[in-house]
């Protein structure tokens, strides 16, 4: 449908709505694999995209005519270069952007440092909470001349030695794509629930389950309806049936002039010049005020003896007393 509706190119995530923050998980290259195959124009895949092989690995497995990065390109902005960087390398770049094309949001910048430095950030906690508070873009790169340093210093005390226990393939400082850990398992008295205890999102109870539930199958809410009202229906084979619109299907109006829903009979009555007290539409009565007073005005106009002038020709020579003319 999207070729067909003049689609050129079209980009597929890989995952599902519900496939966001900590449930993002791993994008389906199958799915974006079978909507290449479904359509003709170029299709691009995003999703899964950390390191430049897997740029090439995508394109083989997917037959797609490209791809896009979002946060792997966040965490390291070399990606589609090969290489990584340190981290304050990127870092300085950056801002030397934020500076040459001014203005840029706050949040912007301060969004851009939290991925390039999100590794580092995870040991010195006392800058990422500086950095959350800082309000101009000289304190943002302050921020971030600290942290290099800090690495710097690592790095000389270390010897380059890379570290053993953070568990990243390379050191915290050099540019490298984040991945989210999974989500955890609730725990009921200390075990986790199974999946097949788990209810899907949306899931309602069925009415005979439900303990609020009276023998009539009334939840708590319809109890308290029913004594407001005793006499309130709740069956819906019980229910009266509505007298449908005659031109869309809708209920009509129960006093309707034309028979009709409220919509379409404001569109009648409006084309119509007609009214509708049931809907509330009076396009009759406002058009017969307005004759009204305009017969009104064009009578006092005739009781003042005031004539409309007519339009000045201003083409046509004006006499003056000493008879020249003015053309």
């Amino acid at each position: 449908m999207l070729e067909k509706a003049g689609c050129q190119l079209l980009t597929v995530h890989g995952r599902t709505k519900d496939q966001k923050g900590p449930l993002t998980g791993v994008a389906s290259w199958d799915h974006i694999k079978a909507v290449r195959q479904a359509v003709k124009i170029p299709v691009f895949a995003n999703g899964n995209i950390q390191h430049l092989s897997d740029v090439e690995l995508c394109i083989r497995e997917t037959g797609v005519q490209g791809v896009m990065s979002a946060e792997g390109n966040l965490h390291n902005p070399a990606l589609f270069e090969g290489c990584s960087p340190p981290v304050w390398e990127m870092a300085e770049e950056y801002l030397q952007v934020v500076r040459e094309h001014p203005p840029c949001t706050l949040s912007f910048i301060r969004a851009h440092l939290f991925k390039l430095w999100h590794h580092t950030l995870q040991i010195h906690q006392d800058l990422r909470e500086e950095l959350a508070k800082v309000k101009t873009v000289e304190a943002l790169a302050h921020v971030s001349l600290q942290l290099k340093l800090r690495c710097q210093e690592e790095i000389s005390r270390c010897d380059g030695a890379e570290e053993k226990d953070s568990g990243l393939p390379a050191p915290h400082w050099i540019c490298q794509p984040y991945v989210r850990p999974p989500p955890k398992e609730p725990l009921v008295n200390g075990n986790s629930l199974s999946s097949e205890l788990k209810k899907p999102a949306g899931h309602k109870r069925a009415l005979q389950d439900d303990p609020d539930s009276t023998q009539d199958g009334l939840s708590k809410n319809k109890q308290k309806k029913r004594s407001r009202k005793p006499h309130k229906n709740f069956s819906l084979e019980q229910k009266p049936k509505y007298i449908k619109c005659e031109q869309c299907g809708n209920p009509k109006g129960n006093k309707c002039v034309f028979n009709l829903c409220r919509g379409c009979c404001k569109k009648k009555a409006f084309k119509e010049v007609a009214d509708c007290l049931s809907h509330g539409l009076k396009f009759k009565t406002k058009a017969d005020k307005r004759r009204l007073e305009e017969e009104e005005k064009e009578k006092e106009e005739e009781e003042r003896g005031t004539v409309p002038v007519p339009p000045t020709d201003h083409s046509l020579p004006l006499p003056l007393p000493n008879g020249q003319t003015i053309l």
